[in-house]
């Protein structure tokens, strides 16, 4: 039943993301043009995501167990650390440039030509890299910290 349900909130993202333009790179790239042909259109998309989640947000914090019977995720950390600080550079840098995050890459495989594949094949060669690079400076943390 759980995959049953994360299989229709995959499709039901996928399609959000479809129908709001985020697989459309120009579309993208004119919401981060601030100073030029600025397209301020993606701002009613993330009104139309973090509205309802404020409200989820809220159920959710009164409850024990989901609709499945599951335990509620505890809450996450509050801490700012390097980790989400480098993450959110990096993000925003291949959002930025590119046009595109993770989730419409994926979708527009379909129909985005070679550039996409060669962004999404990029993309998984960085979270493959990630955690030995995260080893590595954790690891000159603690010898830093001796």
């Amino acid at each position: 039943m759980r995959n049953l349900f994360a299989f229709l909130a995959g499709g039901l993202f996928g399609a959000g993301l479809l129908v709001a333009g985020m697989v459309d790179t120009t579309k993208v790239q004119g919401w981060l043009d601030v100073f030029g042909n600025w397209d301020p259109t993606l701002a009613f998309v993330m009104g139309g995501a973090v509205l309802p989640m404020i409200v989820v947000w809220r159920i959710a914090a009164r409850r024990e167990r989901s609709l499945l019977d599951l335990p509620m995720p505890q809450d996450f950390p509050k801490l700012v650390d390097r980790n989400l600080v480098l993450g959110s550079l990096m993000f925003g840098a291949g959002w930025g440039l590119v046009g595109l995050c993770p989730g419409p890459a994926i979708g527009a495989l379909g129909f985005g030509g070679w550039q996409v594949a060669l962004f999404v094949l990029a993309m998984c060669a960085g979270m493959a890299v990630a955690p030995l690079a995260r080893r590595g400076l954790d690891q000159l943390d603690a010898e830093n910290d001796v």
